[in-house]
C-alpha cells in the first residue's frame, strides 16, 4: 500500500466519543472509522490486521481437523422459534421478512444453522466425529454500544461447531478446540486467562471464557492467587461465611417469629441501625417481573447483592426487569417491608446465605415492622435455593479458602459444551450400531475477530502510538523516503517493488510531508519495522532499518530483503 493514495488517514487527535486508549488508536492509525453507533467500517489498514488474525484462525482449526464452511446470516424464524431462542435473544436479533411475508432473522448465533445441516447431511455413527468451522458475520442489535469494537453490532466471529456421538467424544473435542484457541491468543501476542463461566443463552453444560485483563473491560472477574482458580463473577460460587443469623451461636433452635415496630426503617441499613444488629443478619427482599413467571422474589442477606445473571439462570427465566408497585402490592407484599412469610402464588428463589444463616430479620408486609427469628424451611418457603449472591472482593475461594481478587476484563472467546440442547429440539439425529435414532452431541466455540484486534492495540501501544506483533502487523515494514530531491523518493519506490517481489507487504510514505510527520505516523501506525531512504544513506549505499521499539541501525542497501526477513522471523532480536 502506499499511503499517498491509501483510502483512510491517519488523526492527530481522537474523536471525542473514543474513551478507550485501543478505540482512540484505531481511529487515529486510520484503522477503522464509525458510520453510526455500534457500526464499524475496517479501513484498509485495519482490515489486513484483521485477515492475518483470521489466517492465524485457520491455520490452528485446520490443523486439528477442523473443515470450513458457511452459513447464511439471514435465517428462516422458524428455526429460531423452534429452539426457544427467538425469545431469548428478543429485542437483540433483528427481524424481517422476505416478499413473500415468511419471517427471517439476520442471526446473531449460527448453533441452529449447524444443527440444521448436520440433520441433513449425518445419518450415520460413520460420519461423527465431526468438526466445522466459519469466519463469519454476526448481527445483534445491542442496546449499549461502546469502546469502538469491543461491542460493535455488526462483526466477524469465528464460530466452530463439533458433532460427536456422545458426551465423552465431546469431552475430547473441547480439549482439542481449546489447545487451538489458547495457541490463536498466543500467536496473536495476547496474554489471557482461561475462567469458568455460564452458560448464557446459547449453553447447557460447561463453558469456559478467555479474558485479557483490562481496565476498561465489562466483565469482572473473581481470581484466587492462591489456587489459580478464575471465574467470571457472574457465575462464581465462593465459599461465603455463614454470617450473623439467629441460629442460637449456630447450636440451639431458633426462637419463634416475633413482631417489632421498625418505624421508617424502609432499607437494610435503616433496619440494622434501628435494632442495632449486623446487615448480615437482615434478610433482603428484591422483586422483579419475569417473562416465564411473572413476579419472581429474591431473597438473599441483607449484607449481600443479587447477581441477576445467576438469578435468571437458577429461575430458568429470559429477561429480569424491575416489578412495579402495583405487582408487588397485588402479591401482597408492602415495597421496603416485605417477605415470602405469608405470600402465596409467588415464585421464591433464596439465596445459600438465607439458608445459612439460620433465624434472620425480615419484613412483617406491613409498613413499619419486620419479624424477627425468620427461619427458611419454617416460617415460609423457597421454590428453588442456590448461590444467587454477587461475589465480593476477599470473599473465600470456592475451592481453597483464600481471598478473591477482583479483576476487569475483555471477553475473547468462549467455548460450550452444548450437549443435545439443539439437536434434541430440532430432531437432529444420527443412527447408532443397533440402527437406533440418537440427538447428536454439540459443542460451540467462537472468537470475536474484531474484539480480538482491539485487545491487541489495547496490549500492544506506548505514548507514540500502537506496537504491533509482527505476527498480526497489516504491513511488515513502513517506507520512509527523506529529502526535496526525487532520488530518495525514486529509490523508497523501487525497494518497495523489491520488497513485494520478495512476498514481504511494505507500506510505503510517498507523501510530500515533513520528515516530522512521516516519522510521527510512522510511530501512529506502528509496523513491526521503520525503513528510511534519504539523500545522505542512498551516498553510502545503505539504508535505516528501525524496530519500532528498538534502535536504529544501517545496513547496506543490496543486503535490505534479508535483514527484515531476519527480523521477522526472530522479531525478539531487534523488538522486546
Amino acid at each position: 500500500m502506499r499511503i499517498a493514495t491509501m483510502f483512510g488517514r491517519t488523526l492527530r487527535e481522537a474523536p471525542a466519543e473514543a474513551e478507550q486508549i485501543a478505540h482512540q488508536l484505531a481511529l487515529r492509525a486510520g484503522l477503522v472509522r464509525a458510520l453510526g453507533p455500534g457500526s464499524y467500517a475496517l479501513l484498509p489498514l485495519g482490515l489486513a490486521a484483521a485477515r492475518r488474525i483470521e489466517a492465524i484462525m485457520r491455520e490452528e482449526l485446520n490443523r486439528i481437523g477442523a473443515q470450513e464452511l458457511r452459513t447464511p446470516i439471514v435465517q428462516p424464524a422458524a428455526l429460531w422459534e423452534q429452539s426457544g431462542r427467538s425469545v431469548h435473544y428478543g429485542p437483540q436479533m433483528l427481524r424481517l421478512a422476505d416478499r413473500g411475508e415468511r419471517p427471517l432473522v439476520v442471526a446473531p448465533a449460527h448453533e441452529e444453522a449447524i444443527a440444521a445441516l448436520a440433520n441433513r447431511e449425518i445419518g450415520s455413527y460413520r460420519q461423527l466425529p465431526a468438526l466445522v468451522y466459519q469466519i463469519h458475520t454476526k448481527y445483534r442489535d445491542e442496546i449499549r454500544t461502546r469502546g469502538g469494537l469491543m461491542r460493535a453490532r455488526e462483526f466477524t466471529m469465528l464460530d466452530a461447531y463439533s458433532l460427536d456421538a456422545d458426551d465423552a467424544g465431546l469431552d475430547v473435542v473441547y480439549a482439542r478446540v481449546a489447545a487451538a484457541f489458547e495457541r490463536i491468543f498466543e500467536r496473536c501476542g495476547v496474554r489471557f486467562v482461561a475462567v469458568a463461566a455460564g452458560t448464557g443463552e446459547i449453553g447447557v453444560r460447561e463453558s469456559r471464557e478467555y479474558m485479557a485483563l483490562s481496565p476498561g473491560g465489562e466483565d469482572r472477574l473473581a481470581i484466587c492467587a492462591r489456587c489459580g482458580y478464575a471465574a467470571n463473577v457472574e457465575y462464581y460460587e465462593v465459599g461465603r461465611e455463614e454470617g450473623e443469623g439467629g441460629r442460637e451461636e449456630r447450636g440451639g433452635a431458633v426462637p419463634p417469629v416475633e413482631g417489632v415496630a421498625t418505624p421508617g426503617a424502609a432499607t437494610i441499613a435503616d433496619l440494622a441501625a434501628f435494632l442495632g444488629v449486623p446487615e448480615s443478619a437482615t434478610a433482603k427482599a428484591v422483586f422483579f417481573d419475569t417473562p416465564e413467571r411473572g413476579l419472581l422474589f429474591a431473597v438473599i442477606r441483607g449484607d449481600l447483592t443479587v447477581s441477576e445473571a445467576k438469578l435468571r439462570a437458577v429461575a430458568a427465566v429470559s429477561e429480569l426487569r424491575p416489578a412495579s408497585a402495583e405487582q408487588i402490592a397485588a402479591a401482597g407484599a408492602v415495597a421496603g417491608y416485605a417477605s415470602p412469610v405469608g405470600l402465596e402464588g409467588v415464585f421464591v428463589v433464596a439465596d445459600r446465605s438465607v439458608a445459612a444463616a439460620g433465624g434472620l430479620v425480615a419484613g412483617a408486609n406491613r409498613p413499619g415492622y419486620h419479624l424477627r427469628n425468620v427461619l427458611l424451611g419454617r416460617d415460609w418457603q423457597a421454590a428453588v435455593v442456590a448461590d444467587i449472591a454477587e461475589v465480593r472482593a476477599g470473599d473465600p475461594c470456592g475451592r481453597c479458602g483464600a481471598p478473591l481478587a477482583l479483576e476487569q476484563g475483555v471477553e475473547l472467546g468462549h467455548i460450550f459444551k452444548l450437549g443435545t440442547r439443539y439437536t434434541e429440539v430440532l430432531g437432529t439425529t444420527y443412527l447408532d450400531e443397533q440402527g437406533t435414532a440418537r440427538p447428536i452431541v454439540m459443542g460451540s466455540y467462537s472468537i470475536g475477530v474484531e474484539r480480538l484486534l482491539q485487545v491487541v492495540l489495547e496490549q500492544h501501544h506506548d505514548e507514540r502510538g500502537i506496537v504491533w506483533p509482527v505476527a498480526v502487523a497489516p504491513a511488515d515494514v513502513h517506507i520512509v523516503a527523506l529529502g526535496k530531491g526525487e532520488a530518495p523518493r525514486s529509490e523508497a519506490a523501487r525497494l518497495y517493488e523489491e520488497l513485494l517481489a520478495a512476498g514481504l507487504r511494505p507500506l510505503l510514505d510517498d507523501r510530500d510531508e515533513t520528515a516530522g510527520v512521516k516519522f510521527n505516523d510512522a510511530d501512529l501506525i506502528g509496523l513491526p519495522l521503520r525503513l528510511v531512504v534519504g539523500e545522505r544513506l542512498l551516498a553510502s549505499g545503505e539504508v535505516e532499518l528501525k524496530p519500532r521499539q528498538g534502535e536504529a541501525t544501517r545496513v547496506p542497501r543490496d543486503g535490505v530483503v534479508a535483514a527484515i526477513e531476519e527480523f521477522l522471523r526472530y522479531p525478539a532480536q531487534g523488538r522486546r
